[in-house]
């Protein structure tokens, strides 16, 4: 009773520190108020004892010394989009929110570089950037939500991956606060400065090791052409066995999205992309470039689409035409929320060549759980996103849910792919890190994650798994968890 006690009076004494620090309006506590940041864009849940929104870099290592001071873990967030359970605060603890750090601090053109925020939404600094003629490459589906700072902690990619690589081929400088509240900066405004690459080791740390505050991301021109265009397929086979084929002709397309039957069902009526309704699969295809090498790359695709068995291969002709085949894409996951009570999403890699025969598989897969299976992925490097929509009001669906995308992972890593492709791997699938490391690699990233600070401060119950046996069914492991865990808020699947 006394510890109790103990722990209320030091829970009020938190609340009053923070408050004196950003003000009231700004630090969360009642049930009401914490319910939103229990979750992200999955489906585990766990109650934050605090959240607390700074409002500069300032305020944000205060919070972290004060959160040190009262033995509190810390979970930092963005807009909570997250695919990965990476934001849910397993151990309670304080969340960070850092949507008030939104402000794109300066575009310098001339060194092709932005320094911004963590809370700027990932579009905002691509429409900023338009006017000057820029962008910003990382483009994932989320843009439209997603915050920087998330996007570096998942070290997020983006239809566009294929050509220009993920969010840590973009970064030159981060400025984080470390577990001891200091304000420090990693790597450099100078492309490929001298010593260790710390920078590259905090993107895709997914928080564990620190909040980021301010980055300095690379930004590059618009292209003088670009061609959207989408190639039809009877079957997800062919579309697969296509996607190898324009990679022979010598083409790296920006763009290499596919779409199978039963997403395009989904999102065609809620969209009217133009993708047909008894299409087995689409690509949607972008190059970008000189115009001359688009023109003669486009022709490659078109040729290379046909020889796999394409019955149609339809250029978008105006901006409109393109802008609608991309927000088919980009908005199948919103139809999907419409359309279904619940789906959960999966993110797993697997060798182009691979493709057709895992793709049956994971419908395979799938059917044998009893779950409807959409598809609608990054075809060009092997990123699946198949999504299983489900019932959560059906009894013991979740740990079902659970399990069968424990066995869509198992058979990514059988093909020779890995775990995730740009959700990162949060609380949903560290339970598969012993799939493909050793023990002596876990060792050494646990390691890593001490060096910068305890590993029960930042965002803990992530990344790594917690024992052996993590084969048995990702559900089983999460209850595992639970389990050994009596003092946190209480965490559901």
């Amino acid at each position: 009773m006394f510890g109790r006690r103990r722990k209320q009076r030091d829970q009020k004494t938190l609340i009053k520190e923070m408050t004196r620090l950003v003000g009231a309006r700004h630090v969360l506590y009642e049930d009401a108020d914490l319910i939103g940041y229990e979750y992200d864009a999955t489906i585990e849940r766990a109650r934050p004892e605090v959240v607390v929104l700074p409002a500069n870099k300032e305020q944000v290592a205060e919070v972290v010394a004060i959160c040190r001071e009262y033995d509190r873990p810390i979970v930092p967030r963005g807009s909570g989009s997250g695919l990965s359970g990476g934001a849910v605060p397993v151990k309670g603890g304080v969340v960070i929110v850092l949507t008030r750090l939104n402000e794109i601090v300066k575009i310098d053109t001339a060194n092709q570089m932005a320094v911004v925020q963590p809370g700027v939404i990932n579009l905002h600094l691509q429409e900023a950037l338009a006017s000057h003629g820029y962008t910003y490459a990382p483009d994932p589906s989320s843009q439209r939500i997603c915050t920087l700072g998330g996007n570096v902690a998942n070290n997020s990619g983006g239809p566009h991956t294929l050509a220009h690589g993920s969010t840590v081929n973009h970064i030159l400088e981060l400025e984080v606060v470390l577990p001891s509240g200091e304000l420090t900066n990693l790597g450099s405004k100078v492309i490929d400065a001298p010593g260790p690459d710390l920078r590259g080791l905090f993107t895709g740390s997914e928080g564990t090791l620190g909040i980021v505050t301010e980055m300095t991301v690379q930004i590059i021109p618009l292209p003088e052409s670009v061609v959207t265009m989408v190639a039809i397929f009877d079957s997800v086979r062919e579309a697969c066995e296509a996607v190898s084929a324009i990679i022979r002709r010598g083409v790296i397309p920006v763009a290499l999205e596919m779409l199978d039957q039963e997403i395009i069902k989904i999102v065609e009526p809620r969209v009217n992309a133009g993708y047909p309704l008894d299409a087995g699969a689409v690509l949607l295809i972008e190059v970008e470039g000189l115009k001359d090498s688009v023109d003669t790359d486009s022709q490659l695709v078109s040729d290379a689409c046909n020889d796999s068995g394409a019955r149609e291969v339809r250029v978008a002709e105006t901006e409109d035409e393109r802008e609608k085949l991309w927000e088919g894409r980009k908005g199948a996951i919103g139809a999907i929320g419409a359309a279904y009570p619940a789906y959960y999403l999966l993110d797993g890699v697997v060798p182009r060549t691979k493709l057709p025969q895992v793709m049956e598989d994971v419908l395979e897969v799938a059917r044998s759980y009893g779950f409807r299976c959409a598809n609608m992925f990054h075809a060009g490097d092997g990123n699946l996103h198949p999504a299983l929509m489900f019932d959560p009001n059906d009894a013991g669906v979740l740990d079902k849910v659970l399990d069968c995308a424990g066995e869509i992972m198992r058979l990514c890593v059988e093909s020779g792919g890995a775990i995730t492709g740009e959700h990162g791997v949060g609380l949903e699938k560290r339970s598969f890190m012993e799939w493909i490391y050793s023990e002596n690699d876990l060792r050494a990233m646990e390691n890593i994650r001490t060096a910068f600070g305890p590993a029960d401060l930042f965002n803990p119950c992530k990344i790594l798994p917690s024992g052996h046996g993590c084969a048995v069914g990702h559900a089983a492991e999460i209850s595992q968890m639970i389990s050994s865990d009596t003092d946190k808020a209480g965490l559901y699947v």
